[in-house]
């Protein structure tokens, strides 16, 4: 495990009443691609900013390898930073658009960089092109391109992606996946989206009204969830009411027991929030009785919605498994038990 490269310590920022970000640390390591994965109003954008030295914290610190930063303005970080719309110059060249930040260079040492970093996202040739004939994945990579010209030692991307039609972009992730750890900088980039989330970072800090609920590698987190909300936000999931039993299994019904993992500080006899993820769930003979209401299918596989009195859980089984309308039963190979939420 590499030493922390960028150190974020009990970073706060409040605007009035609102605690945008509340008392976050991250550590990480060089050439590392962290996620910041969160919905509207977690605080993802507020903690960029901060990096970036747009916003200043009330009170934490933001370390460099060993220097602390904090109060140093935009410029004299020598952070990246990529917008959402990119903020491309429509007037000026693709070339002319990533040298716009090396005005210290001669010209010939610019053509050079601009050359160096428009190969490595994979547009070489591409400088006299003008910015209107790019595609949407064209114009993201040269946004790159311009933060990665004058060599930042952290590249900072917001919603990089959220422009793009989803076959581009799943084609422009995988492309900017492959650029960023063949360059090998380190890299913050925020999200809504669990999917981009996972296929970009290698870790991900799951952020919910200003504070990282989790932290982990993807795995880690979809399969060891440390509350209802990551087991919910971070992929397919159905919540229900249980009782936890002794035997650590979880009562879900009258008669009805599933598998269990539970939560710290889930005791025998309380109330919980059951969560389980739709392939965990399965059509048989016994289990909780329900009625199926809709169907999406994907493939070999669908998703059925099941009415359980009055609560909706999601089944993944086989296409022709069930219709809409039949009355089945349903039953959870495992399930996640947290400490119940007032409601």
């Amino acid at each position: 495990m590499q030493g922390s490269y960028l150190k974020v310590d009990g970073l706060t920022k409040r605007f009035g009443d609102h605690v945008a970000a509340n008392d976050i640390s991250l550590n990480i390591s060089r050439g590392e691609v962290l996620a910041l994965l969160g919905p509207s109003g977690s605080g993802k954008t507020t903690m960029l900013r901060l990096l970036a030295g747009f916003e200043q914290p009330d009170s934490g610190s933001i370390l460099l390898d060993g220097i602390d930063l904090t109060q140093l303005r935009p410029a004299e970080r020598r952070f990246g930073m990529v917008f959402q719309h990119y903020a491309l110059f429509p007037h000026l060249t693709a070339g002319e658009n990533v040298a716009f930040g090396l005005s210290d260079l001669s010209d010939k040492d610019a053509a050079r960089r601009v050359a160096e970093v428009m190969d490595l996202v994979d547009l070489a040739g591409f400088q006299h092109r003008e910015v209107s004939s790019l595609s949407g994945g064209q114009q993201q990579r040269i946004a790159v391109a311009r933060a990665l010209a004058p060599n930042p030692r952290v590249l900072l991307l917001d919603e990089p992606l959220s422009n793009l039609d989803p076959t581009l972009r799943e084609k422009t992730r995988t492309e900017l996946r492959t650029a960023l750890k063949e360059i090998g900088i380190t890299t913050i980039f925020v999200t809504h989206e669990q999917e981009e989330a996972f296929a970009l970072g290698d870790v991900v800090a799951v952020l919910r009204e200003g504070k990282v609920e989790q932290i982990g590698a993807a795995p880690e987190l979809y399969e060891n969830p440390a509350n209802k909300f990551v087991a919910t936000f971070v992929g397919r999931a159905s919540s229900l009411d249980g009782t936890m039993l002794e035997n650590g299994r979880v009562k879900v019904g009258e008669g009805v027991e599933w598998e269990s993992r539970p939560a710290a500080g889930v005791v025998s006899g309380a109330a919980v929030d059951v969560v389980v993820r739709p392939e965990h769930l399965s059509f048989g003979e016994t289990g909780l009785a329900g009625v199926i209401r809709s169907v999406r299918y994907n493939g070999a596989r669908a998703y059925f919605t099941v009415d359980v009195s009055g609560e909706n859980l999601e089944v993944e089984s086989s296409v022709h498994s069930a219709s809409v309308g039949d009355s089945v039963r349903v039953s959870a190979s495992q399930a996640y038990t947290f400490v119940k939420q007032p409601a």
